[in-house]
């Protein structure tokens, strides 16, 4: 089972948070139609598109692309995953490593899937305690590991 990684930015979202940004900065007092913001609106726009694509993923999917039946019972540890995200507070970002680490259960996951799947999970609105969780059930849920 394959997934497709994406970057693209729906046309009616993109126009309608154009908007939106337009009009933010006019009432931070900005005029929008000059120069050097033109096309500010739009390249938030796509920005935010891009730093909220987590919700469009599926990151169960994107482990069962890439799932072996394996008899390997040492501990698998993907260490220094950078991830970035938003702070759902104030839409701020905030940033660091994760390090996940499981012990097969007759099931492996193709390595480079881990850190897709924290990265699925941090392009979200966030608050870390819960992108954690979210992460460690997820990896439970799909691999059902001996320990997590």
């Amino acid at each position: 089972m394959s997934y497709l990684k994406t970057e693209d930015y729906q046309d009616a979202t993109t126009d309608i948070l154009t908007t939106y940004y337009h009009h933010i900065l006019e009432n931070l007092g900005e005029d929008p139609t000059r120069q050097g913001l033109a096309k500010t609106p739009e390249r938030v726009s796509k920005a935010m598109q891009f730093l909220t694509q987590g919700y469009y993923q599926d990151p169960v999917k994107i482990l069962n692309s890439a799932m072996f039946d394996e008899e390997y019972s040492e501990m698998v540890l993907v260490k220094d995953i950078e991830l970035y995200s938003l702070c759902e507070h104030h839409m701020l970002p905030f940033f660091g490593k994760a390090h996940i680490a499981y012990i097969p259960n007759g099931k492996i996951v193709g390595l480079s899937k881990i850190p897709r799947v924290v990265d699925v999970f941090a392009r979200r609105l966030q608050v870390q305690e819960r992108l954690t969780h979210e992460i460690l059930n997820c990896v439970q849920n799909a691999l059902q590991p001996l320990g997590t």
